[in-house]
């Protein structure tokens, strides 16, 4: 699983990477930068969730060992 998350998320910060460069910064709401705008958005949303989930698996792990 620890693995999935970082491949996940490292494609969620390419596509970042890849759409920041889609953005026409005179005009970023209109044509394809509205789009590359929110491809950036949905990329952060994947990257907290993928964070979110390594340390709610890391909670996991150490309720169990605690018991």
């Amino acid at each position: 699983m620890k693995i999935f998350t970082i491949i996940l998320s490292v494609i969620a910060l390419s596509l970042i990477i890849f759409n920041v460069t889609q953005i026409d910064f005179n005009a970023p709401f209109k044509g394809d930068s509205i789009v590359a705008l929110i491809t950036i958005v949905a990329s952060l949303c994947v990257i907290v969730m993928m964070a979110i989930l390594r340390i709610s698996k890391r909670i996991e792990q150490k309720v169990k060992t605690g018991k």
